[in-house]
């Protein structure tokens, strides 16, 4: 059975910093596309950031582009996103995916920023 949980949500001040963390189980993150999306209340969910399965290369959404980092720890079986200088409109819950012919979600941990 695969499972993704996430961690290290929090509410945390506008500037502040989080690491988000995705641990799994029943699946290799280093063969799978890892990426993590957001839903704020009221609207979509969009995708944040993303890092290859192939040569870990990463890409991030405008928005988030110099403050946030995606990496993939194969030993731990882990992923995280590094979230600094974080703003009011990072508030969402956050979710992590692995992505090969099948697609894998986990259950969301909240990011609250607010002062």
């Amino acid at each position: 059975q695969v499972q993704l949980v996430e961690s290290g949500g929090g509410l945390v001040q506008p500037g502040g910093s989080l690491r988000l963390s995705c641990a799994a189980s029943g699946i290799s993150v280093s063969n799978y596309a890892m990426r993590w999306y957001r839903q704020a209340p009221g609207k979509e969910r969009k995708w944040v950031a993303g890092i290859s399965s192939v040569d870990d290369t990463t890409a991030y959404t405008d928005s988030v582009k110099g403050r946030f980092t995606i990496a993939r720890d194969n030993a731990k079986n882990t992923v995280y996103l590094q979230m600094n200088s974080l703003k009011p409109e990072d508030t969402a819950v956050y979710y992590c995916t692995a992505v090969r012919t099948e697609q894998y979600w986990g259950q969301g941990t909240q990011v609250t920023v607010s002062s």
